[in-house]
């Protein structure tokens, strides 16, 4: 008895003493690392044959990118840029900074611009007070730009200082290939007294398609019901003493110029300039799977030029030609996927699955059975080099990395895989520490 009674004092002792040696020598921890954007190609698919400089069409919900064409030149985007206000304006909403039933008296510079019969807008009268409902529709519905600056001021209290928000927020939002100076789309110094101070009258908003399309996600992500108003077709805007019939400059809208009954639209926002051409994001909701497209540079020889819809029909319909969207259930598994380190587990590893539902789009003639995935450990729940023992089955650990054989994968986060939440398939407990002990003195040798 009194031997017995040595030895586990030896073993707790050794245990106690090599424990240091055993975190230092834990190897195969699966802890996230930082990783370089992946580069787009110059045009993922040439036998498209978009007709625009640029061009992209991502899925709403994970960000894959199904195509792609100089994505990542920044470009001339005009009234697409209101999107961004719209964006503010609604954070300002949710933030209780404004109310939609707030009056709102546009300043010297937006009601002047209102004014141009030129440029899209509703007229502003000068003194009169406009709900920020009203100046809103007006901004995504008719693409008003006295009515964008006004939104601006009253979220900003300045153009410029709006144009500062809207800058930090954009780089909040990831977005990297961005020139902003105007609420509008309006080149600077087309917004009189508005224009952003110290730079030159020529310059005007841009953004690569990537980042156009990384709004649009954000916005329609963040801020859902802003499709309740880009899918509106025609509405009347009251100028306080007559009204202004707006009609969307969206004509993919069912009812409009250029509505397709396979392809249900419903946003987002078109933009025009000598120097953009014909822009347009949008976004489709088609059997539930819902697409962000965007088109710049398209055509644009007169008014009625149908081409950036054109070019986005077409855009559209490869996606859904080319593409399976493919479901991935909960509790899914992927051959071959590595094992996470558990530190002072009852067993050395544990395996994982899918934690939730997600889909991917593959390609025709890909299946399934030609994914894989990495697990990646969350780091936050490790001590030292593996997940911290006792962990409950199904309990989520951390990430997996999903690819495709034979299909390269893009996504607007920068990487090149399908990035889903995974969970353990079996419970770990925590070993006891003798076993501890024991695998310390082993490690020895």
């Amino acid at each position: 008895m009194t031997f017995l009674k040595s030895l586990q004092k030896v073993v707790t002792a050794l245990a106690t003493a090599v424990i240091v040696f055993s975190v230092v020598s834990f190897s195969g921890s699966g802890v996230a690392t930082a990783k370089a954007d992946t580069a787009l190609p110059a045009d993922t698919d040439s036998s498209l044959q978009l007709d625009a400089k640029a061009a992209i069409a991502v899925d709403a919900n994970t960000g894959q990118i199904l195509y792609a064409k100089n994505a990542d030149q920044a470009l001339p985007v005009a009234s697409m840029s209101k999107l961004m206000t719209a964006y503010m304006v609604l954070q300002a909403i949710n933030n209780g900074k404004l109310k939609w039933d707030q009056k709102v008296t546009p300043g010297k510079a937006a009601q002047e611009v209102s004014q141009d019969t030129t440029l899209s807008n509703v007229p502003l009268k000068e003194g009169h007070s406009y709900t920020v409902r009203e100046l809103y529709q007006a901004t995504l519905i008719y693409s008003a730009n006295g009515a964008a600056m006004a939104l601006a001021d009253a979220v900003g209290g300045t153009q410029k200082n709006f144009i500062d928000l809207a800058r930090k927020e954009a780089k909040k939002m990831g977005l990297k290939d961005v020139e902003l100076y105007t609420a509008n789309g309006l080149a600077n110094g087309e917004v009189k007294d508005g224009k952003y101070p110290g730079a030159a009258d020529d310059a005007e908003n841009k953004f690569s398609a990537k980042d156009m399309a990384l709004l649009s996600q954000r916005l329609i992500k963040d801020y859902p019901e802003v499709l309740k108003t880009t899918k509106i077709t025609r509405m009347k805007f009251n100028n306080g003493t007559d009204q202004t019939e707006m009609e969307n400059w969206n004509w993919m809208l069912p009812g409009l110029a250029k509505a397709y009954s396979e392809l249900p639209v419903d946003g987002l926002k078109t933009g025009t300039s000598d120097s953009a051409g014909a822009c347009f994001a949008a976004t489709v909701n088609k059997d539930g799977h819902r697409l962000i497209t965007i088109v710049l540079g398209a055509k644009h020889d007169s008014q009625e030029d149908l081409s950036r819809f054109e070019e986005t029909q077409k855009l559209m319909s490869y996606c859904y030609n080319n593409y399976t969207y493919t479901s991935l259930a909960k509790g899914t598994t992927f051959k071959k996927t590595n094992a996470l380190p558990v530190y002072h587990g009852k067993d050395l590893d544990v395996k994982v699955s899918l934690a939730a539902k997600t889909d991917v789009w593959l390609k025709s003639g890909v299946s399934k059975d030609q994914l894989s995935a990495k697990a990646v450990g969350n780091k936050k729940l490790y001590k030292k080099d593996g997940l911290q023992a006792p962990l409950k089955k199904g309990q989520k650990v951390g990430t997996l990395q999903i690819k495709a054989k034979d299909q390269a994968m893009y996504f607007l986060d920068g990487t090149d895989y399908l990035s889903a939440d995974a969970q353990t398939t079996t419970e770990v407990k925590k070993a006891n520490i003798f076993v501890i002990g024991w695998r310390a003195i082993t490690s020895l040798f």
